[in-house]
């Protein structure tokens, strides 16, 4: 399956394994093709998780994964893209529902946006919240003080 996709899309996807576990690292611009590809013709018919990773070092900051199943094969892929701080990726709330909530959880912890969304917005933390908690650069003591002081009536720490 790979490698038929690989002889379409060139050098736009990059297959691997590690420790026995499918991928294919994708470029951002075929992302949506790509993913209604594996859920229409290759039967990824469910949408396990959709996740990130911060590397702030890197220009392209975030790698974005989408953990895919399909029941007919029971086989299981992961799609990974790179995009930088500030770029958003279209939504894949189209091909699987199942994103809806997915994509909002990389929103609320990293800061992600994705294009299309029904209603992206934080869905782990408060409206208010300020920051992205699993981004590295938020560090592991910091809480929104403002927020915890409106909210809850306490200095934040206690």
């Amino acid at each position: 399956m790979v490698a038929k996709l690989k002889g379409i899309y060139g050098s736009g996807i990059e297959p691997l394994a590690h420790l026995g576990q499918n991928y294919m690292v994708v470029d951002r611009s075929l992302i949506p093709e790509i993913l209604q590809v594996l859920r229409n013709e290759e039967k990824f018919d469910y949408c396990v998780d959709i996740t990130a990773v911060h590397y702030p070092k890197r220009e392209k900051q975030f790698d974005v994964v989408w953990v895919l199943y399909s029941f007919t094969h029971n086989e299981r892929i992961r799609v990974k893209t790179m995009i930088a701080d500030g770029e958003s990726l279209p939504s894949s709330v189209p091909i699987w529902a199942t994103a809806n909530w997915l994509e909002r959880e990389v929103f609320d912890m990293f800061g992600i946006k994705f294009d299309g969304h029904p209603d992206l917005k934080r869905i782990l933390l408060p409206d208010g919240w300020k920051g992205y908690p699993l981004r590295k650069d938020y560090g592991i003591l910091q809480q929104d003080s403002e927020w915890v002081q409106i909210n809850l009536g306490i200095e934040s720490g206690q």
